[in-house]
């Protein structure tokens, strides 16, 4: 599994890197990986990230600087604030979407639909018992 989820953050991250986000490290990327349209507090993040919240701060204002996410206020608590995905960061998104679906038609084409589907139904299955942040 290691192996193939290598293959495809590689393979998305030459996409990103060849049109032209050249200031996204691969650290900032799988940290703006998980961000959601309802936006998510530094903390959770770094809970997520399984990261110290001074790394996460450190990668969402690096991330901020760049323009791929902004801070907004939390409308559930004043005090706090939330990480959002900025239009820059959206179209980072709308790129790495573009080639995680290409790779799924190359390995579909490969597998054939059984087995492909097959796949897809185990690793849905197999994160409800190993993702506590699944949907």
């Amino acid at each position: 599994m290691f192996i193939g989820a290598r293959y495809v953050e590689q393979r998305v991250a030459d996409a990103v890197l060849g049109a032209g986000y050249d200031d996204l490290t691969p650290a900032m990327a799988r940290a703006a990986a998980r961000l959601g349209d309802d936006g998510i507090r530094v903390t959770e993040l770094a809970e997520q990230a399984r990261i110290t919240k001074q790394s996460a701060s450190v990668l969402v204002d690096q991330l901020e600087r760049c323009g791929y996410v902004e801070r907004v206020p939390d409308p559930s608590d004043a005090r706090a604030r939330l990480v959002v995905i900025a239009p820059r960061g959206r179209e980072v998104q709308r790129l790495a979407r573009k080639e995680e679906r290409a790779i799924e038609r190359e390995w579909r084409r490969h597998l054939g639909a059984e087995r492909m589907a097959a796949l897809q139904d185990a690793l849905v299955a197999l994160r409800e018992i190993t993702d506590p942040y699944a949907p």
